[in-house]
């Protein structure tokens, strides 16, 4: 079939993410005709590959780690061992009833659901290989592009041969590596190096930057780097991957180079988690007349609207931040727009939770954060053993950090590296929105003993601004 002969759609949204299903349900709800192309992840990455099946997976690790101490609880728990294909099954379990509900969503919102590799041969049209064989032209009156990203494989000498699991192939193993080298100290690398050891794996930790979890204060993390030598982890830092031999899964040896010298580490498997590529090439974005910016990514307005009439772009291709929370909030940029409102991504206040144990979360500035900004703050911090809750659960790693502006009483900041840090931080972050002031958490009654509570003391910290 031609361009010019292709089936016309009101809406047309290739890959199927987080932003990009919600705007296909919602306009098809509102009576447009919609149509959705999808490569293979029904519902996008987060319930099929990322986050969804790693926190299932991490769960099952917790798990495993309290069984390895119930006896310091009372309980003799007996046989520890671990069952890969059974704690891989769980994964799976979950992901299909995930797909079945996102499957049941297409149905009750009318949109059509195309399974298929999209490209584009004109603009706002595409050319769709199905999956099941043949093809379709599509065209759309208005497009929306939400295609993700995919795992970075580095330019180091024989890592790509060798090759390395990224998050969905380790997310796959039915069997405990006996040695798992993670290469990158991020989000996915933590979650997942914490994890592997907690199910038995001898694991190394390779960054090359000079801290773990680059982009937070020094002292988080210090934390978290002590956090996972207390279990265990090798942590090696400041480390430069030179190269790399064997064969993930049969064995692998990979040379780094520290401060103090080359050193050389075996392993059995490899592991790499060192960023994300947008998935822009190769999808005829040229011909759309879509321009990318200097990192492949989609370069779009603060409306998320591309340099293509009539064609926006969500989520991670587009340059949000890399959550699927951001990618929600893109749609509902979108949708409000779309229907005459003036919203935009600007200054958006965006939260995160790395799932390690425990986990740690920050909204708004970080100290370093402030101090580049040349933003003044008062900082207070708390240890999480001074939080009574975290004594009955015997989990007292970590601390609460605030910033709270030097001349104001505006909060600015928070992080916290504790048990249930999502939730607590989302209570000082519905603070923020509303610009309350910090003494407002400082003297709430907050229940006892909860996690929460924590907040009274860490903001009755803060030093009193001068007038």
């Amino acid at each position: 079939m031609s361009a010019g002969r292709a089936e016309h759609v009101d809406i047309l949204v290739l890959g199927s993410g987080e932003g990009g299903k919600y705007l296909a349900w919602h306009m098809a709800r509102s009576g447009h005709r919609t149509a959705v192309v999808e490569r293979r992840w029904i519902g996008g990455s987060c319930p099929n590959i990322n986050c969804l099946p790693s926190k299932n997976e991490i769960w099952s690790a917790k798990v495993a780690a309290l069984v390895k101490h119930a006896a310091e609880f009372g309980t003799q728990a007996g046989s520890a061992a671990i069952d890969m294909a059974r704690v891989r099954q769980r994964k799976r379990d979950m992901v299909d009833g995930l797909i079945a509900m996102h499957l049941e969503r297409y149905k009750a919102s009318g949109a059509e659901l195309i399974m298929g590799t999209g490209r584009f041969v004109a603009p706002k049209t595409l050319e769709v290989r199905l999956n099941e064989g043949g093809m379709r032209v599509l065209a759309g009156d208005r497009v929306f592009l939400d295609v993700g990203t995919h795992a970075t494989i580095p330019d180091i000498p024989d890592l790509a041969a060798a090759g390395p699991l990224t998050h969905i192939e380790a997310l796959e193993l039915d069997r405990v590596p006996p040695h798992l080298i993670v290469l990158g100290g991020g989000y996915v690398g933590l979650e997942l190096a914490q994890a592997y050891r907690r199910f038995g794996s001898r694991v190394t930790l390779v960054e090359r930057a000079a801290q773990l979890a680059g982009r937070e204060d020094a002292d988080v993390c210090d934390a978290i780097a002590r956090m996972f030598r207390d279990e265990g982890i090798d942590v090696l830092v400041a480390a430069e991957t030179l190269r790399v031999k064997g064969r993930s899964g049969e064995g692998v040896r990979i040379d780094v180079r520290m401060p103090d010298g080359e050193r050389t580490i075996d392993g059995s498997h490899i592991l790499v988690a060192t960023g994300r590529t947008p998935n822009t090439a190769g999808i005829g974005l040229d011909v759309a007349g879509v321009e990318l910016d200097a990192r492949g990514y989609v370069a779009v307005n603060d409306r998320l609207e591309t340099s293509a009439p009539d064609v926006w772009a969500i989520g991670e291709c587009a340059g949000s931040p890399q959550f699927t929370h951001a990618s929600f909030d893109d749609f509902r940029v979108i949708r409000d727009n779309l229907a005459g409102g003036h919203r935009t991504t600007r200054d958006r206040l965006v939260p995160f939770c790395v799932f390690t144990d425990p986990p740690l979360a920050r909204v708004g500035l970080g100290e370093e954060d402030a101090q580049r900004r040349g933003v003044d703050v008062r900082v207070a911090k708390l240890p999480m053993s001074a939080v009574l809750r975290t004594r009955t659960i015997a989990e007292s790693r970590g601390f609460m950090k605030a910033l709270v502006g030097a001349h104001h009483d505006g909060i600015v900041g928070f992080t916290m590296l504790g048990p249930e840090a999502g939730e607590v931080m989302a209570a000082v972050q519905t603070a923020m929105l509303d610009d309350v002031p910090y003494t407002v958490l400082r003297d709430a009654i907050l229940t006892h003993p909860t996690m929460a509570e924590g907040l009274n003391a860490l903001f009755a910290n803060i030093q009193t601004s001068e007038p």
